[in-house]
């Protein structure tokens, strides 16, 4: 199982040439396995985007979040209270980002690696990284 950070998750779906070689590897391993979380914060961040109009899509923002959260071996994860908490405590240095924050808390949370291309937090210690 692995979380894909809200980036990768795009790139996924609208251009995987974008994921370095070591992520699609791992994205179609765990898609096979039905293991891809993506959190709802995701969901969120990426309409909010739209919505500032920071991203763009071939469709309107309801049909794409739909194909997204369709594609085979995704599963998005509810905001879970724990999560919520864990991100106001993460070990610091870590930015401030809310939605970076509870990312990273669901992947620690579920025991298993963050696929990302954030610098922040591919170079943040305290959880596990694919990229």
């Amino acid at each position: 199982m692995i979380v894909l950070d809200t980036a990768p998750w795009i790139w996924w779906v609208a251009d995987p040439l974008r994921l370095s070689a070591r992520a699609r590897r791992a994205v179609r391993k765990e898609e096979e396995a039905g293991g891809l979380v993506v959190s709802a914060v995701s969901v969120w961040e990426v309409a909010w985007k739209h919505r500032l109009g920071k991203l763009e899509f071939d469709r309107d923002i309801r049909s794409w979040v739909a194909l997204a959260r369709a594609y085979r071996g995704v599963r998005i994860a509810p905001l879970e209270p724990d999560d919520a908490l864990e991100s106001a405590f993460l070990p610091e240095p870590f930015h401030r980002d809310p939605a970076d924050r509870f990312v990273v808390a669901l992947a620690k949370r579920l025991g298993c690696p963050l696929l990302t291309s954030d610098r922040r937090i591919l170079d943040y210690e305290h959880v596990e990284t694919i990229w």
